[in-house]
């Protein structure tokens, strides 16, 4: 059988009769980390036993987001970023659905015969050890395991995947980055955690300061990091060059009602606009905070460019 051909598919309303025949799995994939890539190896596994296309079923926004709106957790990832791993991971084809009122209100049942049997016609369903689903809440193993031998589906679970002595998941990534414990956060990853996005036009403030900056929006309420790091930044390219940056909404200039990634590359002085970045931080150097004047941050910026220096110059 010859691959199938990656496909992003954007509501249920965008699915055809073609679609119809999968292994899927289905959960917010946030991080996609350890855990995640786990169920997605036994997904692209059971799809490649099954000759069929293995599918992702994601939300967006995510659930949490949906019900606690501006409160809920920061994303790890944007929607492109997941897009990106998800596909890396070998699934191919993603199915988002958009989380609302309607679907929402679904009881679980009815979840599993609109998306997964009408929609999907899926062959083999794999599903973390912790899922659950619909409005009331009976959407587990159990319930897919008895519809599936009612309508001809098998299921598979997975096991907790444990990382120095405690499960992994998404918040204790998050954990992790707020506390500036970067290696633990790349070991549940699997790779050092890393922000991408579009660098745009801002206001040329940090040009103004003597030390100009790349920005790079967020697209989200709220950041898993906060303050100075010494990073890293991946061009398309594959060049790489190192710098600091600065993850807040500029409280000594003007304030910004979302926080923004702004990126200093040492020695450095290309044009960046357009570009796409992937940032890597290696070190928390401060927090984000107010200074008194413009002069006394145009200092400090360059005190957090000397520590960023040392920093790389320690790591070799």
């Amino acid at each position: 059988m010859n691959p199938a051909p990656r496909e992003f598919i954007r509501g249920l309303h965008n699915l055809r009769p073609r679609h119809r025949g999968c292994v899927a799995t289905i959960g917010t994939f946030d991080g996609v980390h350890l855990g995640h890539r786990a169920i997605l190896r036994q997904l692209t596994d059971a799809a490649k036993r099954h000759q069929l296309p293995a599918v992702a079923i994601i939300f967006e926004p995510q659930p949490h987001e949906y019900f606690a709106r501006e409160r809920a957790p920061a994303r790890l990832m944007r929607l492109r970023e997941k897009i990106e791993a998800l596909f890396a991971a070998g699934v191919d084809r993603i199915l988002c659905l958009r989380f609302n009122a309607e679907l929402q209100s679904l009881t679980a049942r009815e979840f599993v015969d609109r998306i997964l049997l009408r929609g999907l016609g899926i062959h083999h369903l794999v599903v973390g050890d912790d899922f659950r689903f619909g409005c009331d809440r009976a959407g587990d193993f159990e319930l897919l395991t008895a519809v599936g031998r009612e309508q001809g589906f098998t299921v598979t679970d997975t096991c907790t995947l444990e990382v120095a002595g405690s499960r992994v998941s998404s918040t204790r990534i998050r954990e992790a980055l707020q506390a500036g414990e970067f290696p633990l956060a790349e070991q549940l990853l699997g790779h050092p955690y890393r922000i991408t996005g579009r660098v745009g036009y801002g206001k040329q403030l940090g040009r103004q300061l003597g030390v100009p900056t790349a920005n790079v929006q967020l697209r989200r309420y709220r950041s898993p990091l906060h303050g100075v790091f010494a990073i890293t930044a991946h061009r398309t390219d594959g060049r790489s060059h190192n710098g600091v940056a600065n993850v807040g909404v500029r409280p000594t200039v003007n304030g910004l009602p979302r926080p923004i990634l702004e990126v200093h590359l040492l020695d450095f002085s290309e044009n960046l606009y357009g570009e796409y970045l992937s940032v890597e931080f290696h070190r928390k150097l401060r927090e984000e905070q107010k200074f008194e004047s413009v002069d006394i941050l145009r200092e400090q910026l360059q005190i957090d460019i000397d520590n960023a220096k040392q920093f790389f110059r320690e790591r070799g």
